[in-house]
């Protein structure tokens, strides 16, 4: 081949390249992608491989309707692999390296408090959809989960007026939401006039399975002659074994009845249920609850995998909401863009799948019913109690002395740590 003709097909092959690269930047620009960050291998996959699988959902929803501001949805889906630094570093990935609009994510809320710092520094968008321990309150995050209020609490109320319990076990995995969270519940038993003696706190790690001896301290502490109750905030894989020694153990819900508030229809699924039958659950949604807009969203979930024994829960619905939270936001400000997207947040409302409406709040919270649920041997919930009406979500405790008098407000006073006493904004602002 002669000289020209070779620089002919280098010219011609570089073009070529040229052309391709292109066309990838052109097809990244018809995009919008979609960060889903959730554990699918580790302690915490039972509970967050589910997650994954409901913001595909969602995606593919959305893209059978257009899309969004005439664009697909991509999703960008990592594996922090239940490792907490590692959520901090697939959240830098998303955000700095594929780009992400959004991020749907997190589970415990040692992960979520992992990647924060991330999301402030890049002005990125998180939205977090379990129960947590509260005292929180992010520009970068919408927490559609539980806080405390809206969970805990009311579980606490529905056992002491309609159980009549007297003696309390705070049992946890050791890390800040049970801890947190089992802070403010002693404080509020108390307030109650629950003495000390009669309040019983236990903290074990992630995954732990050896549960003999804790749960025969629990027995024991259950057998001074006043109704007790365990209220769990055990997370991830470990329950297991803990309702099996339950059992073991000849431990009934009419004995010490367990109120957990991290298992769910998922948790429940593909395991044997006859130790759990009678023990409860709190959440702001159950897979039974009886709405036409519910029985609609099994329908479509069972369809999109197909495999209609597939459940669906509490962190799972939340994801429904914060996904069409978004997407309206998106509409309203008319770009994907954070900053925007965000200050389009407040005030914004969705239906929830159980007949009222979630509302996004100057403190990135959002209004949730609430439900106590008693569980079947079909691993399902048989509702027994629930709110008249959906609560607002408090980011800061009324029941803790250091959070009583801060004030979470992005709207008005664009601070989530306002201390009305002293008029100072702590932490975070919103510039």
């Amino acid at each position: 081949m002669s000289l020209q003709g070779m620089r002919g097909l280098i010219k011609n092959g570089a073009v070529a390249a040229c052309a391709l690269l292109l066309c990838a930047a052109a097809s990244a620009a018809d995009t919008i992608k979609v960060g889903v960050l959730h554990s699918l291998s580790g302690t915490m996959a039972i509970s967050e491989t589910t997650l994954k699988d409901t913001v595909l959902m969602m995606i593919d929803e959305q893209n059978k309707k257009g899309g969004l501001l005439g664009k697909k949805l991509e999703a960008v889906v990592v594996d922090p692999a239940s490792n907490w630094p590692l959520f901090a570093e697939k959240a830098s990935e998303l955000l700095e390296k594929d780009k992400v609009a959004v991020v749907f994510g997190c589970w415990t809320s040692v992960s979520r408090k992992s990647v924060l710092p991330v999301f402030e520094k890049d002005n990125g968008l998180l939205f977090y959809p379990v129960q947590y321990e509260g005292e929180e309150s992010s520009k970068n995050v919408i927490y559609t989960g539980a806080a405390p209020n809206q969970q805990a609490i009311p579980a606490v109320d529905y056992l002491m007026k309609d159980a009549g319990v007297k003696r309390w076990v705070l049992e946890g995995t050791d890390y800040v939401y049970p801890r947190t969270t089992n802070k403010i519940l002693e404080a509020y038993l108390k307030l109650r006039g629950v003495a000390d003696k009669d309040i019983l706190i236990n903290y074990t790690p992630f995954g732990f399975s050896d549960w003999t001896a804790e749960v025969a301290k629990i027995k024991a502490f259950g057998s001074a002659g006043k109704k007790t109750a365990v209220v769990s905030t055990i997370n991830g894989d470990a329950n297991v074994p803990f309702y099996k020694e339950l059992g073991n153990q000849k431990i009934s819900a009419e004995d010490i009845p367990v109120v957990a508030f991290s298992v769910g229809e998922e948790e429940l699924s593909g395991i044997d249920t006859k130790p759990l039958i009678g023990h409860l659950a709190a959440w702001n949604y159950f897979m039974s609850i009886k709405t036409p807009e519910n029985e609609a969203w099994i329908a479509k979930w069972h369809a999109f995998t197909k495999n209609p024994k597939r459940t669906f829960n509490d962190p799972m619905e939340a994801h429904v909401i914060g996904f069409q939270l978004w997407v309206k936001a998106v509409e309203k400000a008319g770009t994907t863009d954070p900053e925007k997207v965000i200050a389009a947040l407040p005030g914004l409302e969705v239906p929830n799948l159980t007949g009222s409406i979630a509302k996004v709040l100057p403190n990135h919270h959002i209004t949730k019913p609430v439900y106590i649920g008693e569980v079947r041997g079909d691993g399902q919930f048989d509702v027994v109690w629930k709110t008249e009406k959906a609560i607002p979500g408090e980011a800061w405790s009324q029941y803790l002395a250091g959070s009583k008098d801060i004030v979470a407000d992005w709207v008005n006073l664009k601070c989530g740590n306002y201390n009305s006493k002293t008029k100072v904004c702590s932490g975070q602002n919103y510039k």
